[in-house]
């Protein structure tokens, strides 16, 4: 019975989960009920399959269940202390787990395991929601859905809900399931089939009462000069703007960006209800743990000029900040966690959009889907009454709930380059890949630049998905793609603060053969688009105002003066002075400017695979396939140089231990002694 029962469990929680109407990314959870062998006593024993603390339903798998008996999780109930010490009930899960019990219990584990159903889905959906958040959400529950559906009074989450839906459950036989007031919906069923068919019954006679008893417009008119920009200016201003605002609310910790600019977010930032609505905050628990108690809210028209914009979304930060901190102390009593800071995590921009910030780019673009939930929700809440959600007070005792602050504590330490956005420059093979691999791999979020797309795309795709790296096509000499870069960058990550300067190109000819347009080309990709590519990175390190790195992958040969090999050292020898020039000036804003000085990279080098190494080849002499060994040999380590040493040297530059270096060049060339730098 046990593998039917996990599986079916499985199916309805992914079916369910796949489909955002139903409950949001990580939010709600699904149980079943079964029997198993007792491997000690071998008799059976009736069990509790739930989904346990985070995960979610869309992509759940069986270690994400928690497996408790049922006989010991009901015998809580004898102990049970009261409300006031039901936090201590969730210690007394892990009593109850059945061998080594899976993933650990949520707090949500007793609503499961007390309610007398086999199968019961705890869901989120908007529909639900914008019911359980309406001023006069209990008559309306019962006119959407008559005597199937009774209505539960806000409670906390815990054990104490649990045994509240056990009894209501118990008193009201013919209801499949409840809304519970300000939170959402649980639904049960005798079958995983039957209780699955309850929820989205539910949650679609939510949806079509809503639709149908609703008022339009329930936001308000469109208020004259706040109605969406065209889109490409939009996309302009966002760019424009992300960068001070990922700089501002990165105040008390660094933030990684998302930006969004959907129907929904445009509708809801253009409508005369905007600044009331958003001041009430969100009311379920799962959207404000990760949108904050309010958003930040820029009251200007999105005909107001950039330099007002950015003047005004500072004063709006700073008060932001200082309402916080009142709305801690406020709430906060001597067993509280200490405030964990005071930033927004949703700024709105009317006639622009949504920017959402976390701790990475998953957590930020979550946190705008969840803000887009709430719209969603007290757009019906006001369709069909006022919109209500819980107390002040109650947000305050789940934000900083100690529960809460234990799940943080159990996160695993961020990596070294966790919350830093990494932009490199001829990311799509050789010596870009390797590094752009191991930025994400140490943490970062990865924008794969180079000429060749399909290069570019592959390397982004093997790395992760969109919330780790982005690819984007850029040839470095043009200024208008070099910008469209990086308003791809700080518009899928918020900001940019480390870049690399690795586009390259070389052209091996003796000076006599060297014509100006080689010059032109080596100097164009590399000197003029090195520059280009830092000027932009500066600006937006600039606004960020929160420091940022800038390497450039040079050579030994802007040193070394190797044979047949004018036009390629010299634009490697004005990279190096680039990197003392904009160190020098740069300092003054945190941005520290490094180099790197490899000897020749043949392994996976799209320079040396395009011609270069068969012409270095010709003018040493050897095999183009024993270049690499020929290039180990003259070295004092006699090691060959691969991209993953030149990586290793960026991530020793840009994690931390080396924080007070500018200006400096690392050679990476396993000791090539007539390049010693002096």
């Amino acid at each position: 019975m046990t593998d039917g029962t996990v599986s079916e469990l499985i199916e309805r929680s992914n079916r369910l989960g796949s489909d955002p109407r139903n409950t949001n990314y990580a939010g709600g959870n699904t149980s079943a009920k079964g029997s198993a062998v007792d491997p000690v006593t071998g008799g059976e024993v009736e069990l509790l399959w739930v989904k346990g603390s985070g995960g979610d339903l869309g992509t759940l798998t069986e270690s994400g269940l928690a497996v408790l008996r049922l006989d010991r999780m009901r015998a809580l109930v004898d102990v049970y202390p009261g409300v006031e010490r039901e936090d201590e009930m969730v210690a007394a899960f892990d009593f109850c787990l059945h061998g080594r019990g899976g993933a650990a219990p949520s707090i949500d584990t007793a609503m499961h395991g007390l309610v007398d159903a086999a199968h019961v889905d705890h869901l989120h959906p908007d529909s639900g929601i914008a019911l359980a958040t309406a001023a006069d959400g209990e008559a309306l529950t019962k006119e959407c859905f008559g005597e199937k559906v009774v209505w539960v009074p806000w409670r906390r989450p815990g054990f104490q809900l649990g045994l509240d839906i056990a009894a209501i459950k118990a008193a009201h036989p013919q209801a499949v399931g409840c809304v519970l007031g300000g939170h959402g919906i649980t639904a049960w069923g005798a079958t995983s089939a039957e209780c699955e068919a309850n929820s989205l019954w539910m949650i679609r006679t939510a949806e079509e009462f809503l639709a149908a008893r609703g008022k339009p417009d329930p936001f308000g008119a469109v208020v004259d000069g706040f109605g969406p920009l065209p889109e490409a200016e939009r996309r302009a201003r966002a760019a424009a703007l992300a960068p001070v605002i990922r700089g501002l609310v990165s105040t008390d910790r660094p933030q990684v960006g998302h930006f969004t600019d959907t129907d929904v977010v445009l509708e809801f930032g253009s409508r005369e209800k905007l600044a009331a609505l958003a001041g009430l905050g969100t009311s379920c628990p799962d959207h404000f743990l990760r949108t904050k108690v309010r958003p930040l809210v820029l009251d200007l028209p999105a005909t107001a000029s950039l330099e007002e914009a950015v003047a005004r979304l500072r004063e709006l930060h700073a008060a932001y900040r200082e309402e916080y901190a009142a709305y801690y102390q406020r709430h906060a009593t001597a067993e509280s966690p200490a405030m964990r800071g005071a930033d927004p995590a949703i700024v709105l921009v009317p006639g622009v959009g949504m920017f959402s910030f976390g701790k990475d780019a998953q957590t930020a673009r979550v946190a705008g889907e969840f803000y887009v939930n709430a719209i969603n929700v007290m757009r019906g809440a006001e369709a069909v009454s006022t919109y209500a959600p819980i107390p002040e007070g109650e947000k305050f005792r789940i934000e900083y709930w100690t529960l809460e602050e234990a799940k943080l504590a159990r996160m695993p330490k961020p990596k070294p380059l966790a919350t830093r956005v990494a932009l490199v420059t001829g990311g799509g093979s050789g010596i870009g890949k390797a590094i752009a691999q191991r930025l994400a791999a140490e943490g970062a979020c990865v924008v794969v630049a180079d000429l060749n797309t399909d290069a570019a795309a592959q390397v982004a795709a093997g790395i992760g998905g969109a919330d780790v790296a982005v690819p984007v096509t850029v040839d470095v000499t043009s200024e208008e793609q070099i910008k469209a870069a990086f308003e791809r960058a700080v518009l899928a990550f918020g900001g940019v603060d480390l870049v690399v300067n690795n586009a390259g190109l070389s052209i091996s000819k003796p000076l006599l053969e060297t014509t100006a347009a080689d010059w032109d080309l080596q100097h164009d990709v590399m000197a003029r688009g090195s520059f280009l590519v830092s000027r932009e990175a500066a600006r937006i390190m600039i606004d960020q105002g929160i420091g940022g790195d800038i390497i450039y992958i040079a050579s030994k040969n802007g040193v070394f003066a190797g044979p047949n090999n004018l036009a390629y050292g010299a634009t490697k020898a004005d990279q190096a002075h680039q990197v003392r020039l904009l160190a020098a000036e740069l300092g003054e804003h945190g941005i520290r400017v490094n180099g790197i000085n490899p000897d020749g990279v043949v392994q996976g080098s799209g320079i040396f695979a395009a011609g270069w190494g068969a012409q270095r080849a010709a003018v040493y002499g050897v095999p183009e396939d024993q270049l690499g060994a020929f290039y180990a040999q003259r070295t004092l380590l006699k090691r060959e140089v691969l991209p993953e040493h030149v990586a290793n040297a960026v991530i020793a530059l840009t994690t931390g231990d080396l924080s007070h270096t500018t200006g400096l060049h690392i050679p990476v060339d396993a000791g090539v002694a007539a390049a010693f730098l002096r």
